[in-house]
């Protein structure tokens, strides 16, 4: 099922048109950048988006225009992930087609995350996700004891039961204009 649901939300989140999508992440945003989640946070984890997935670059300038540590994830065989400080010249793109960190860095230890801004293909309401499959933000969250949230478009709120393992995000912003 998870698999199926995947394939579906991809297909919806690749058909949206780049006006729609620009507009839309705008809106979420501004509603991420005004929470307070957002608000009180030092140091602030996110990731690296795929063109289909809301934009984080903006959220990336404006974090670090907010005087904020940003951080964003570095993954490893077995599913394994760390946070490492946001440098754009260490950047690789990966097999994926996916940039990533790479070289000597500086990981943080999760105790000094104050907000992790966690992605997703599919979310329920109360914040369950289905991801790409990998497990590393499930591995990383079951013992991250700070805020986290997400950025959804309407149509990747979707109905399913939660794995015994998923672990749910605290927050899931979801863009409402079309609900």
């Amino acid at each position: 099922m998870k698999a199926e649901l995947r394939k579906q939300v991809l297909q919806e989140m690749k058909a949206i048109s780049q006006e729609q999508k620009q507009f839309i992440d705008q809106t979420l945003i501004e509603r991420l950048l005004h929470h307070p989640f957002y608000q009180e946070a030092k140091v602030i984890a996110t990731y690296l988006s795929f063109p289909h997935e809301f934009q984080t670059q903006e959220l990336i300038e404006q974090a670090l225009k907010d005087g904020k540590k940003v951080l964003i994830p570095k993954t490893y065989p077995k599913g394994r992930m760390d946070f490492v400080v946001y440098d754009p010249q260490q950047l690789v793109k990966t097999s994926f087609g996916l940039l990533e960190p790479q070289g000597d860095l500086e990981v943080v230890d999760a105790s000094q995350i104050d907000l992790i801004h966690v992605p997703g293909l599919a979310f329920t309401t109360k914040g369950y996700r289905i991801g790409y499959g990998g497990g590393y933000y499930d591995r990383y969250l079951e013992y991250f004891s700070g805020h986290t949230l997400s950025t959804v478009y309407r149509y990747q709120v979707q109905d399913f039961i939660p794995e015994n393992h998923d672990i749910p995000v605290q927050e899931v912003l979801i863009d409402e204009r079309n609900l």
